[in-house]
């Protein structure tokens, strides 16, 4: 039975049990966890309290040296870790490793951070006075996170969250509880000292509700989420009653623009992989392909195509995709496909729906009536008075529309109001700048999928999808830190800023 883990030491196990279980087993139960509740969240928070000041006071470069050992231990632990992923979430197994590659690559990437965060001496208007900037960490960072991606996204905050010097509260998805106990194994293991990081399980409202105690007793300096653009904007309005500014890494509905010009076969590559991997569980997955009329037809045929020469199936194979995450996510899923209407055409699979022996799939390879396992689904024929337009979809479905110019196209790739990742694929050097320059995504790719950041760029979204906070890379240091400023005046008088300035009078009616 897992618990939370409060400065260092295990709580004891209380009346509220979950079960996680393997998706492409349902059957097979991979953790069991006591539930935490309101007060044991709020109680995290005083830990990581009280832990703080002195890791703060732990010189940067050490810092890093911690996070630098984090990231060889996943390096030593990779094949185990990914085991872990595909197990509790579905995930095929090379996603799942490269999964935990990510971690390892950011911590690579802020190992070196601890000796670079940099202030700046600033030069004064007054003689004898010295300005000066300072990073200083914000405090205690609670972190709440989806499962979809179990590890790799609470690397992005508790990661660089550590090297600035805060302690962290983190709260996991239940069903990927066995995922987060293996990484928290990872960072005690690091030498993270005890109530630096601390891990609660707990449900969707005990969070909220302990989030609320901890924000109103001054215990959390900054909040990180990832979830659902529902909850998130509940969070935010929550943090913005006590003017905190929080790290939302919301949902997406993600365009993919198609051209005339575009190489259709690399395009249908990316639409199947943005499209299809992990199920269509991702933030960043293709939401609707948008292509243009001239080249639709081909498009939709060759996708189509693709779609149904893909394996799907048994995670631990070589396959497109394995089964949705959980029950809640299958249930999910099933309401959107109520959204499919007689307007639509439906390609990609032989039938809709879970994949059973009454539905089958060709080249399936798991266990229909054990796992939650999914048909691939191309929707053509979407529009804005669609609700699968308008809408994440979160599962193994793609829409597709036409277009006659890039204009239309820019617009319907808007329309939906999130702005995470977008995608073109052309082969006009103007229209990649002219589709950059007016696409509210904050992340755009040039003929390559919607799917696939790197760690060491700035991640994050617009509109439905955040508050334009920002992840990994440099970037995400402003999340985690505060500026402070600083003057020195050794002149031994007052010098009074705009007033006392040595003035040098030009003249200024000189003409040659």
């Amino acid at each position: 039975m897992l618990s939370s883990i409060i400065g260092g030491t295990r709580i004891p196990a209380g009346p509220r049990p979950y079960r996680s279980t393997d998706p492409s087993r349902t059957a097979d139960v991979v953790a069991e966890v006591s539930l935490a509740d309101a007060g044991d969240l709020v109680r995290a928070c005083a830990a990581a309290r009280t832990a703080q000041d002195a890791w703060r006071d732990v010189p940067p470069p050490v810092r890093g040296q911690v996070i630098a050992a984090i990231g060889r231990l996943v390096e030593a632990n990779k094949e185990a870790l990914a085991r872990v992923v595909t197990r509790e979430i579905g995930k095929p197994s090379a996603e799942a490793l490269g999964e935990v590659q990510e971690i390892a690559d950011t911590c690579a990437f802020f190992l070196g951070e601890g000796r670079r965060l940099y202030g700046q001496t600033v030069p004064s208007e007054m003689p004898d006075k010295q300005l000066f900037t300072f990073r200083d960490p914000v405090g205690v960072v609670t972190v709440i996170t989806a499962g979809n991606f179990p590890v790799a996204v609470p690397s992005w905050y508790i990661v660089p969250a550590l090297l600035c010097g805060n302690a962290v509260v983190w709260k996991p998805a239940e069903y990927a509880a066995a995922c987060a106990e293996a990484f928290y194994r990872l960072f005690a293991h690091a030498g993270v000292p005890e109530g630096v990081l601390n891990v609660v399980y707990a449900d969707g409202q005990e969070t909220y509700q302990g989030l609320e105690r901890a924000l109103g007793q001054g215990l959390v300096d900054k909040v990180g989420f990832t979830g659902s653009t529902e909850v998130g904007s509940r969070i935010g309005a929550l943090c913005g009653r006590h003017l905190q500014s929080p790290c939302l890494e919301l949902g997406g509905k993600n365009p993919m623009v198609v051209t005339e010009d575009a190489d259709l076969p690399l395009a249908v590559e990316g639409a199947l992989f943005s499209g299809f991997g992990t199920a269509g569980q991702r933030c960043t997955s293709l939401g609707t392909a948008i292509v243009h009329e001239s080249v639709h037809g081909e498009f939709v045929r060759l996708l189509d195509e693709a779609t149904r020469a893909a394996v799907v199936g048994d995670p631990a194979g070589d396959v497109l995709y394995g089964p949705l995450i959980g029950e809640r996510f299958a249930d999910g899923f099933e309401k959107v496909l109520g959204w499919i209407g007689p307007h639509h055409t439906v390609h990609g699979s032989s039938a809709t729906g879970r994949i059973t022996a009454a539905a089958p799939r060709d080249g399936f390879t798991g266990d229909a009536e054990a796992g939650l396992y999914y048909h691939p689904v191309i929707v053509d024929g979407v529009g804005p008075d669609d609700e699968l337009f308008m809408n994440e979809t979160f599962g193994p479905i793609i829409g597709v529309t036409p277009y006659r110019t890039l204009d239309e196209a820019i617009s319907l790739a808007n329309a939906p109001g999130y702005g995470l990742s977008a995608s073109i694929y052309t082969t006009d050097p103007a229209k990649v700048f002219a589709f950059r320059r007016r696409i509210s995504a904050g992340m755009v790719s040039v003929n390559n999928s919607t799917s696939g950041a790197e760690a060491h760029l700035p991640f994050g979204g617009n509109g439905r999808s955040g508050n334009g906070s920002r992840q990994s890379g440099m970037w995400v240091l402003d999340q985690f830190t505060r500026w402070q400023s600083m003057n020195w005046d050794y002149s031994g008088r007052l010098q009074k800023a705009q007033m006392d300035v040595l003035e040098i009078s030009p003249d200024l009616g000189f003409r040659l």
